[in-house]
């Protein structure tokens, strides 16, 4: 199976589709593009090298992501959302000798030609402008032939950089041939029901890991990748129903959002046609997933990963329901769970969670970095903390950086997060632990409201006493600070460390108003 398959026998499907305009390029013209595109990289381009991506969700990413693919090239998806300096790192760590880009960040583009100026290849999927060629006009040029011997290529992703600069996950390229399947598609297709009928939804921005990893997935494996440009609540729903969606991929913030809408807004729309919804990336309430169930039917499925593939774990609809907040089994190899020691602790303590059997990488340029994810055993640590259940079910407490230490009690704030994402006045929430010169840390929680509530002593106080009422007392926070709005990424993955900053004395202050009762 591959993109080269679709096109012999399915030419004139679509193989991915702009959900807002409707806009399409089938499995013909995605193979002819980039057998083209390939050509013109490779012309320049050595085995290896690699070529950044600075490109909306727009349709025109893909036959430039395969091409890289099918030319044994290593393709890097650049975050749009960064400052040109911030983009510049990544294209200069990276080695980037290609940089292809979509019209609406022309300005980026050209500051960053001249910030990274041996960049040997510009090129836009609009119309030219600064040194930018078009994509079009060169693909348009080339004969619709192989460059050469077709050899397996691999993304370049870069870390999300919420503990620090962001890290170039490089992996070796393998050497096979054109159209062979990588784990995650042999996982697609074994574990999570994809075959050539599947209509893919994912609503994150494709410069990262499981957006562009699962789209393409799809179209290897001959289904339909619906890209919109941006996260709606209200506009999922439509796309749902408009192309009668089969399998979606969410973050648990994205189901927070559409659970917020009025139900006779979600009552509009038709989530029949819903065969699979995966989600991942964060912890999701057990509130909410349970929701989502209500809603959606028992189709929710979910993993845990990295996208440095440290280890992946699956967990079904009728396995979740019931290990309620577990997040599955692993599907890669042993896991364990170890004291800071590194002692294998029972069933039902929490540790530092370790896998066996992970997928082998480097950080780019960063060999210490590397080292401190891999033991002597090669098992990788990705910085997680969780138990095991006795039937060998994985429940993630926290990242352990989050974990707070107030009286020599450790306290995993994502138990409070899960209670407070439900209240009816909370938009989004963040639990942290700030200075207390008593306890060393204390626990507080940063509010981001819904519209038409206003923040004041009493709705703090309410806050608290709901998170009390649901949670041990020591687990919850002591008081609550609210904010126009916190730092999430695109993705939904919470930047703690930008919160932290206001409150440990190392950056500047993002708080715009604050009300905090006293301990109780």
């Amino acid at each position: 199976m591959s993109i080269l398959t679709y096109a012999r026998t399915t030419p004139g499907k679509p193989a991915v589709i702009a959900a807002e305009s409707g806009e399409s390029i089938d499995f013909e013209r995605l193979n002819g593009d980039s057998m083209r595109l390939a050509r013109v990289l490779r012309r320049s381009l050595g085995e290896g090298a690699r070529v950044a991506l600075l490109m909306e969700n727009v349709t025109a990413v893909y036959p430039a992501a395969w091409a890289c693919r099918r030319a044994g090239l290593r393709f890097v998806p650049v975050n749009w959302h960064l400052s040109r300096d911030e983009a510049a790192y990544i294209l200069t760590n990276s080695d980037a000798e290609a940089l292809i880009v979509s019209p609406g960040l022309a300005d980026l583009a050209n500051d960053l030609a001249e910030l990274v100026p041996d960049l040997k290849l510009l090129l836009t999927s609009g119309a030219p402008f600064g040194r930018f060629e078009s994509l079009d006009a060169v693909i348009a040029a080339e004969p619709a032939e192989p460059f050469g011997i077709e050899t397996e290529g691999n993304y370049m992703f870069y870390s999300s950089g919420t503990t620090g600069q962001p890290k170039g996950i490089l992996r070796a390229l393998s050497g096979d041939p054109f159209n062979t399947l990588l784990r995650i598609e042999q996982m697609m297709a074994g574990l999570f029901t994809f075959d050539d009928q599947s209509v893919f939804y994912s609503p994150a921005p494709l410069y990262h890991a499981a957006p562009m990893g699962w789209s393409m997935g799809a179209q290897v494996l001959g289904g339909t990748a619906i890209v919109p440009r941006k996260f709606d609540a209200e506009a999922t729903l439509a796309h749902i129903e408009r192309y009668r969606i089969t399998h979606a991929q969410f973050v648990p913030t994205h189901f927070v959002r559409m659970l917020q809408l009025p139900p006779e807004v979600r009552a509009k729309y038709d989530v029949s046609t819903l065969k699979m919804v995966v989600h991942a990336a964060a912890p999701c309430p057990v509130d909410v997933k349970e929701a989502m169930f209500d809603w959606f039917g028992p189709v929710i499925y979910e993993y845990y990963g990295l996208s440095e593939g440290g280890g992946f774990t699956i967990v079904r609809p009728d396995e979740w329901l019931a290990h309620k907040g577990t997040v599955g089994r692993s599907v890669t190899g042993p896991i364990h769970v170890v004291d800071d020691d590194g002692k294998e602790l029972p069933a039902g303590e929490v540790g530092h969670l370790m896998f066996e059997n992970p997928e082998i990488f480097d950080y780019h340029k960063e060999p210490a970095k590397t080292a401190a994810f891999f033991d002597d055993r090669g098992w990788s640590r990705p910085g997680d903390m969780g138990w095991m259940d006795a039937d060998g079910y994985l429940f993630l407490a926290d990242r352990s950086s989050n974990m707070i230490i107030s009286g020599g009690v450790n306290i995993y704030p994502q138990e409070a997060e899960a209670v407070l994402t439900l209240h009816p006045a909370i938009r989004d929430v963040a639990v942290i632990g700030v200075p207390d010169k008593d306890f060393g840390e204390a626990v507080k929680a940063v509010v981001e409201l819904k519209a038409g509530h206003v923040e004041s002593e009493a709705l703090a106080q309410e806050i608290l006493d709901y998170c009390r009422a649901r949670l041990s007392k020591f687990k919850c926070p002591k008081s609550v600070d609210f904010v126009a709005e916190l730092p999430r990424l695109p993705t939904g993955k919470l930047l703690k460390r930008e919160l932290r900053k206001t409150y440990w004395g190392d950056g500047p202050n993002q708080i715009i108003t604050a009300a905090s009762p006293a301990a109780q």
